[in-house]
């Protein structure tokens, strides 16, 4: 599906809840900066991005992350680019950006939003090039303008993804686990305003379910570490404190014990890289496991992602590629030491947890069958299985009524 010609943007994004103040993305045209991920929570330290291969360089190293905030920073980080130059023809212009877009796809093989962002705005650029009358420059606003509109959308999107999961999982839990009151949720990895460009997909359905505090259903949330990156213990951590949302930070490996210690978890509510037609879905290592646990003990297993991340072109997980990362992420821990964080000077430091030379498998996502999961919820709705089915029919984007 093409890109339709951007229209002018609204003067502001679509109005936020708190989760506003934790921008990861700022973006005023020209400028593009983001919140060095790196360095959190410890420190909030925004980096400038002024090229398409500062921006690649973000997403490889992980400054910025989230499938959906990795698209918007690719995006963005070759619009801060364009903006500084010039192109004599149209079909210059033209063949800049697209040679670009085809190097930013390399950042992350796993982000089907990337893909599904470069190939919109690939569209848009070749409709506004194919004009007979257009110069380089108006190629090039082009391009800037469609970046620019997929920042708002993302922006809108999450939050209606956060109203659709909140009305799902608390309906659910009357109906089904007769849980009328206050419930808990658990979740993993990290999948809020630090990996979108605001709310968020999971961490967005929390916030839904937490705001407005009056009349509130939300009693606590249980987040994972999130190993080997700890982007729970570090990221989500962050934000929930941020926003004062009662949360307890467990060990990936206690999950399935707290799932069986506490009956008032009625829901896992995780994000995702990318879903297969079928529901098969590719999310940070971990994820599978939990779903294994939910099924188990009968709780509620969620996913949320905007449906830019469901990718019909492949009919199950099986085709996901997953990226394997280096094996120094497990063997070694790097953080910053204690009376450095007090005194505010951070340098990281690295040690070495397994002996020197210790093989390692460190892929950096999992893929959850369909049959695990209870629903999928996007900014369009909550998809769930036709009865009896252990697969979701997406293709035909079978929603709940």
């Amino acid at each position: 599906m093409s890109l339709p010609l951007p229209l002018p943007l609204p003067s502001s994004l679509p109005p936020q809840p708190a989760s506003a103040k934790l921008q990861a993305i700022r973006w005023n045209r020209p400028r593009l900066s983001i919140l060095n991920q790196l360095l959190l929570p410890h420190a909030s330290e925004y980096v400038d991005i002024e090229t398409s291969a500062q921006g690649h360089h973000a997403i490889v190293s992980m400054q910025t992350r989230g499938a959906p905030a990795i698209a918007i920073v690719a995006a963005l980080s070759l619009a801060a680019e364009v903006s500084q130059k010039r192109f004599s023809t149209a079909a210059e212009a033209r063949d800049f950006i697209t040679d670009r877009l085809e190097y930013l796809a390399t950042s992350r093989p796993t982000a089907v939003n990337l893909f599904d962002a470069i190939s919109k705005l690939k569209q848009v650029v070749d409709d506004v090039a194919g004009d007979a009358e257009a110069s380089g420059d108006q190629v090039a606003l082009g391009y800037v303008d469609a970046a620019e509109a997929m920042l708002a959308k993302d922006v809108q999107d999450n939050l209606d993804i956060g109203s659709h999961g909140a009305e799902y999982i608390a309906r659910m839990a009357r109906e089904t686990m007769g849980i009328g009151g206050k419930i808990k949720l658990l979740t993993h990895c990290n999948t809020g305003a630090l990996a979108t460009a605001g709310h968020g997909t999971a961490l967005g359905i929390i916030r839904s379910m937490y705001y407005p505090r009056e009349g509130s259903v939300l009693e606590h949330v249980y987040f994972g570490e999130t190993r080997p990156y700890n982007q729970g213990a570090r990221l989500t951590s962050y934000e929930l404190r941020s926003e004062g949302i009662p949360a307890t930070l467990v060990c990936d490996s206690a999950v399935s014990f707290l799932l069986k210690r506490d009956p008032s978890i009625v829901a896992v509510v995780v994000g995702a890289d990318r879903v297969a037609a079928n529901g098969d879905t590719a999310n940070k290592n971990g994820t599978y496991q939990l779903a294994i646990a939910a099924r188990h003990h009968g709780r509620l297993f969620v996913v949320a992602a905007p449906s830019t991340s469901i990718d019909l072109e492949m009919p199950s997980g099986e085709a996901i590629v997953i990226e394997e990362r280096g094996v120094e992420e497990i063997t070694m821990a790097s953080g910053f030491v204690r009376d450095q964080v007090e005194r505010g000077v951070l340098q990281r430091e690295t040690l070495c947890v397994a002996p020197v030379g210790t093989d390692a498998w460190n892929p950096s996502f999992d893929v959850t069958p369909a049959e695990l999961i209870s629903a999928i919820v996007t900014e369009r709705g909550v998809f769930v299985k036709a009865p009896g089915k252990s697969e979701f029919e997406l293709g035909e984007k079978r929603r709940e009524r």
